[in-house]
């Protein structure tokens, strides 16, 4: 009977990631490796002569319950890999695998990973992220969010086409009414309406003049901005309401691990005596030869708009010309610009290569199919004159 062995694979982590695998891998090594005497009532299959627990069993269903997000299966399968696991151990001892080199630098390594991870469980044991420490970050940088607030805007290409919109504002015309039939931003058929935004959100004159602003008042000078003039009308503004505590303490604690590890080697290292010897040589690419085939590949960049994750709203996005400075586009399009040439100089060399490896290897062609004419010529002509003599 085939069984296939359950993708269980243990393999070297890297510091961070050992802040939450550690124990999982100390629980591989002693479920394939069991170094303590058990009892025939403790074990749940024997391979020549070897018991295999019942704790190494239960030690791999949690293992595979934990990787594969609770999937449980059945036990006569687990214990078929344990089964398969300690033939391949009692096969790799009999033929003294466990005395190469080779298994002696990769079990020193999994050695050093172990104890690098052991090292990092002790400490985070010793100095744990508390619920205190979690809201203390969450004070200092969540709940003090600031203000947020509600605009339209009317944008136009002139300084004297915003002051005849100020004048007609004056005179009692409805902003959002002038905002769909003059403004030029993308929020112009709304009325104008940006939604509720941080002022970080926006441009610096823009955001300093809703500021400036007091609620159900728009700006009686025009507000120049690299995008145009605006003419901004501030609806309301508000206290930024911040996810409750308990919603996202677990997001905050990886990052405090991560700075208490990051101290924690720095302390270590301030103490320890290292010496670098040399820096690792980087070797570079040979630059490409003319016949060689380049390929380059275009990567579309995408300008999207990043907002608050962590606030759920049905209030209309903020407009995007105001969060896209001309900078960023001009520096894309140069970007994309630079790409195209590059493309087409390489297109150029490639077709330049081809012509002339095909006209070197027509003109040699020629070359041998005239040799071989007139050596053929001149055989036929021997041959001739020989059949000629035979006959006199």
């Amino acid at each position: 009977m085939n069984k296939k062995l359950i993708p269980v694979i243990l393999a070297g982590t890297t510091l961070l990631s050992a802040c939450n695998n550690a124990t999982d891998t100390t629980s591989t090594q002693a479920a394939a490796t069991p170094t303590v005497t058990i009892a025939k009532e403790d074990a749940v299959a024997v391979v020549n002569g070897t018991y295999i627990s019942k704790a190494s069993l239960a030690v791999l269903e949690s293992e595979i319950a934990q990787r594969s997000q609770g999937q449980i299966l059945p036990k006569e399968q687990l214990i078929e890999e344990l089964v398969q696991r300690e033939l391949l151990v009692q096969d790799a001892k009999q033929k003294q695998l466990d005395k190469t080199a080779e298994f002696s630098e990769r079990l020193e390594t999994i050695k050093t990973s172990l104890l690098s991870q052991a090292s990092i469980q002790n400490y985070l044991k010793s100095n744990p992220i508390t619920d205190a420490i979690l809201k203390a970050e969450y004070d200092k940088n969540v709940s003090a969010s600031g203000e947020e607030y509600k605009a339209r805007h009317i944008l136009v290409k002139t300084e004297d086409e915003a002051k005849a919109i100020i004048v007609e504002l004056d005179k009692g015309a409805d902003f959002s009414e002038l905002a769909k039939t003059k403004s030029t931003g993308p929020s112009g058929p709304q009325g104008g309406d940006l939604g509720w935004f941080a002022a970080g959100q926006m441009v610096a004159p823009f955001s300093e003049a809703v500021i400036a602003l007091e609620n159900n008042k728009y700006t009686k000078t025009p507000v120049q901005t690299q995008f145009g003039w605006h003419v901004i009308l501030r609806e309301d503004s508000r206290a930024q309401t911040p996810p409750p505590f308990e919603a996202v303490k677990e997001q905050i604690r990886p990052q405090l691990q991560r700075q208490k590890m990051q101290e924690f080697l720095d302390s270590l290292r301030q103490q320890a005596k290292v010496e670098i010897f040399a820096a690792p040589v980087v070797e570079q690419a040979p630059a490409a030869t003319a016949d060689q085939e380049v390929e380059v590949e275009i990567v579309d960049v995408e300008i999207t708009d990043i907002t608050d994750s962590s606030k759920e709203t049905a209030e209309p996005a903020a407009d995007a010309s105001l969060e896209i400075k001309p900078e960023v586009i001009e520096a894309v399009e140069k970007t994309k610009d630079d790409v195209a040439k590059t493309i087409d100089k390489a297109v150029d060399s490639a077709q330049a290569t081809t012509e002339e490896v095909t006209k070197t290897v027509t003109d040699k062609a020629e070359s041998t199919n005239k040799a071989i004419s007139e050596s053929v010529d001149k055989t036929a002509d021997k041959a001739s004159e020989t059949l000629d003599a035979l006959t006199k």
